[in-house]
C-alpha cells in the first residue's frame, strides 16, 4: 500500500511539473529600413548586395545606424531601390509584396507618382529605399 501511494506521490510529481518550450521567433521575410525622397541614384535600377563585403558597407551609413548588426552580414541579403531623378517632390519607391519560394526570393517593385496636379516641392529628386530581406536565398526582382 505504502508503494503505490508513493509511485502515485511521483506520478503526480513527475506529470505536475510545468515545463515550457521557447519556440523561436520567426522573423518577417522582409523589413524596410530607409525610405528616402532624395540621395538615390541617378538612373532606375537595384542593386542586391548578398556578399558579406557589400553589406559591410551599409554598417557605415549614417541613416542605417542601429537598423543593421553585424549577424545580419551573414544571415540576411539587402536590396537597394533606385528610381531615378525625379523632376519634383511626390514621388517614392518601396516594395508591393515579397514572396518566398523553394528557391528564391520574388520582390514585386512599386513606384509610386504624384497625383496629377498636387502641390510638389519643385526641385529634383532621388528616391530610393533600402531594404532587408531575412534570407540568403537569391533575390528576384519584377
Amino acid at each position: 500500500m505504502k508503494k503505490s501511494i508513493l509511485v502515485l506521490v511521483l506520478m503526480i510529481t513527475l506529470f505536475s511539473c510545468k515545463t515550457t518550450v521557447k519556440v523561436p521567433e520567426k522573423k518577417a521575410l522582409y523589413e524596410v529600413l530607409l525610405q528616402q525622397n532624395d540621395g538615390g541614384g541617378n538612373i532606375n535600377f537595384y542593386e542586391i548586395l548578398t556578399e558579406p563585403k557589400e553589406i559591410k558597407m551599409l554598417l557605415g551609413d549614417e541613416k542605417l545606424k542601429g537598423k543593421i548588426s553585424a549577424n545580419d552580414v551573414q544571415e540576411s541579403n539587402f536590396i537597394i531601390l533606385n528610381m531615378g531623378e525625379k523632376p519634383t517632390g511626390g514621388y517614392s519607391i518601396t516594395v508591393d509584396k515579397v514572396t518566398e519560394t523553394d528557391t528564391n526570393i520574388v520582390i514585386k517593385v512599386k513606384e509610386l507618382h504624384p497625383e496629377p496636379g498636387a502641390m510638389l516641392t519643385q526641385s529634383i529628386t532621388y528616391p530610393y529605399t533600402v531594404v532587408k530581406i531575412n534570407s540568403k536565398k537569391p533575390i528576384v526582382v519584377q
